[in-house]
């Protein structure tokens, strides 16, 4: 069964940095698309960050970008997004996914996505 983990999650005040990791376990995460998403209660899961398998080009939600990076360290097959200059809008559970269709293009819906992990808290407050 693949799967994903997550981690890094945490209280951060506002202005604060945090960086999420993505472990992959029983495939090679760089051989898929991935994604990063973020849920609050009451809304839909929405895409901040992702890559297609084909390119590799980094793609982010308008709110996020010049503050998220999503990266790969194949050495750890982990899926890192590194999120800085946190703001209180960006409170939410965040979770990776992946997606093994070599033409999936990465900036789509949640539920066009394969493969997730289990998600990790971000609380902005001070």
């Amino acid at each position: 069964q693949l799967q994903l983990v997550e981690s890094g999650g945490g209280l951060v005040q506002p202005g604060g940095s945090l960086t999420l990791s993505c472990a992959a376990s029983k495939f090679i995460v760089d051989h898929y698309a991935i994604g990063w998403f973020r849920e609050v209660p009451g809304k839909e899961r929405e895409g901040v960050a992702c890559m297609s398998r084909s390119d590799r080009t980094a793609h982010y939600r308008d709110s996020v970008r010049g503050r998220f990076t999503i990266s790969i360290d194949n050495a750890k097959n982990t899926v890192i997004l590194q999120i800085n200059s946190l703001k209180p809008e960006d409170t939410a559970v965040y979770y990776c996914a992946a997606d093994r269709d070599s033409n999936f293009y990465c900036i789509s819906p949640w539920y066009e996505y394969d493969y997730w992990g289990q998600g990790t808290q971000v609380t902005v407050s001070s």
